[in-house]
């Protein structure tokens, strides 16, 4: 495999590297780095997610004909790459990376050129309505029902963890349409508008004190038949499709190692207490490298995928193996950075933001104040996006023949 990029791919790399550079402000940087939770804060996530969408690089990962640019995998990844290493802001993975590519390949005309352009602006914000109290990782047990009225879908059910649930205006659903046959063959795919009376949302508080995911109860609520995805009982081929998306093809490594080099700078700042700053330790310098040599072999093996999506060829197995390896390198990340520094990053302030002139006053150094935050959020990154048991499950099938 080659390694190298070639010279188009580096003049490409320049041109992010610019506009990042022209276009990503201190602002943002400083509300990336002072956000504790999984998802950017949607003040600084839909700024970026605007500028991305003037630049006509919002939806990269879409076909041409739908506003994607036509970028190949290596400048996907290189894209990714930079915006992780300069600290930008994630834009909404739930609309752009999930519902988009589902209504790209499954959405009638009328849908497509109703919400696609709303998606790419920002107008619309999407929440994702797939897990339920009793249905996760079965998610095909799942009991949230909707019955064909007329013209209308009446709905009634709940769905659980749903990101960002109170900031949406629109969720996407997995809904019961016919409970007589097969589990799998009776879902649906539903677009269902959230301002109605027969939804409310109900908060879930994180131990980390972010409000992130919801549970969402719908009775009966109510969403045009026109806003059906597929036909009644594809819901389930569509959310496999969905889940593709999700769980491949992702830069998990330049996101670590960025994290990695932060937490190099700030071992150079935190004393030690016996001689001088903690870098200067002989433990702390071989904890650093392990870290960052866990960092650069997932690097090497999302380059992999890389190349095989290159030729035309499904990544398989090796997405699962990513997932497992990035969520449990990610929490060794938090946990060191809590280790590092000390007594400090106790705190856990419950204000949010911790950016902006409002925040809170942190004790010690800025860092000190999201890392216990950060640590708590890691945590469910190993049960998130597929659990790290479905994930070794997957690997010992397909790879070990289990």
């Amino acid at each position: 495999m080659d390694m190298e990029f070639t010279p188009e791919e580096i003049a490409f790399r320049d041109e992010v590297r610019t506009f990042l550079d022209e276009n990503l402000t201190e602002r943002l940087r400083a509300g990336t780095r002072q956000t504790p939770g999984v998802f950017a804060e949607p003040d600084i996530g839909l700024e970026w997610h605007r500028i991305l969408n003037d630049k006509g690089w919002v939806a990269y990962h879409w076909p041409v004909e739908y506003g994607g640019t036509d970028w190949t995998h290596t400048q996907r990844y290189i894209f990714e790459k930079e915006c992780a290493l300069a600290g930008a802001p994630g834009v909404s993975a739930i609309a752009l990376r999930l519902l988009g590519p589902v209504l790209c390949e499954f959405g009638s005309p009328e849908q497509k050129e109703y919400f696609l352009p709303r998606i790419r602006s920002g107008e619309d914000y999407w929440a994702q309505g797939y897990s339920e109290p009793g249905s996760g990782s079965d998610l095909a047990s799942l009991k949230t029902s909707a019955r064909l009225d007329g013209d209308k879908y009446i709905i009634n059910g709940s769905k659980i963890w749903t990101t960002h649930a109170h900031h949406s205006n629109w969720i996407f659903c997995l809904v019961r349409t016919n409970p007589d046959v097969k589990k799998q063959a009776g879902i649906s795919f539903l677009l269902v508008p959230l301002d109605q009376p027969g939804i409310t949302i109900s908060p879930i508080m994180s131990m980390s004190g972010d409000h992130e995911v919801n549970q969402v109860f719908f009775d009966s609520a109510e969403t045009d038949a026109k806003y059906l995805v597929g036909e009644e009982g594809q819901g389930w081929t569509i959310a496999k499709y969905l889940l593709e998306n999700e769980r491949g093809g992702s830069c998990s490594a330049p996101r670590l190692i960025a994290q990695i080099e932060s937490l190099k700078l700030l071992g150079d700042t935190v004393p030690s207490g016996t001689n001088g700053a903690m870098s200067h330790s002989q433990e702390h310098a071989n904890r650093l490298a392990k870290l960052k040599l866990r960092a650069e072999a997932l690097e090497v093996t999302e380059l992999r995928i890389l190349a095989e999506l290159a030729k035309g060829r499904q990544p398989g197995p090796q997405t699962s193996l990513i997932k497992l390896l990035a969520s449990n390198l990610g929490q060794d990340i938090d946990e060191f950075r809590t280790d590092l520094l000390g007594y400090d990053a106790l705190q856990l302030p419950m204000d949010r933001p911790l950016y902006g002139n409002d925040a809170p006053e942190p004790v010690g150094i800025a860092e000190s104040q999201t890392a216990m935050g950060k640590y708590l959020n890691s945590r469910a990154s190993t049960i998130y996006g597929g659990s790290n048991e479905v994930q070794k499950n997957i690997i010992a099938k397909t790879v070990l023949g289990l």
